[in-house]
């Protein structure tokens, strides 16, 4: 009977252990996802999905745009957000490894939206704090699309809420690092994606 009483304890706690284990791989609680939900990222000069002006094309290598960074404004942030981060690339470009148009980070946490020209170093329109690095293009702020011919590239304007006060990066670090380092600090991504081709 001993044995039999052992047998069925262990196995209660195995069965015990094996919930435990099934609870904790649950997705995250549907106020929690629903509160990620909540951040939106949007703009009165691209639309989700559709072509992006001509005010923010570049204006070299054959394209002839205003080269003007679209106006940005964002809610919903989650809880702890510590600072944002704006990475827009397009992963199209025949590079192997896509183009980045434009790199923001230290981006205050108090922030709700950047306006239109604030990709332009030299109009000073950042938020205080705000760091803007070296594009593709091998120039600081932003850099609009410019495709060769043929069809149109999809261009990912990401908005990420950080749970980091500052990205510890140095002042000429790739776009690559400072998107791996975006990612591992995100508690949150929203987005809009353009479209233009020629």
């Amino acid at each position: 009977m001993r044995r039999i009483a052992g047998t069925r304890g262990a196995a209660f706690a195995m069965a015990a252990f094996a919930t435990t284990l099934l609870l904790a791989a649950q997705p995250p609680a549907a106020e929690e996802t629903g509160a990620m939900a909540k951040f939106t990222l949007t703009s009165p000069d691209l639309a989700d999905g559709g072509r992006i002006a001509e005010a923010q094309v570049f204006n070299q290598f054959g394209c002839k745009g205003g080269n003007v960074s679209p106006a940005l404004a964002w809610s919903g942030a989650p809880a702890g957000t510590q600072s944002f981060a704006l990475l827009v690339h397009d992963p199209d470009a025949p590079t192997g490894s896509g183009w980045w148009h434009w790199i923001v980070y230290n981006i205050p946490p108090g922030t709700t939206s950047l306006p239109a020209g604030a990709g332009d170093p030299k109009k000073k329109l950042m938020p205080a704090g705000a760091v803007q690095a070296r594009t593709d293009y091998g120039s600081v702020g932003y850099g609009g699309p410019c495709p060769p011919p043929g069809k149109p590239h999809h261009y990912h304007f990401q908005l990420y809420a950080l749970k980091v006060t500052k990205l510890d990066v140095p002042a000429d670090a790739s776009a690559a690092l400072i998107g791996f380092n975006v990612r591992a600090h995100a508690l949150a991504q929203a987005e809009i994606v353009g479209l233009y081709g020629r």
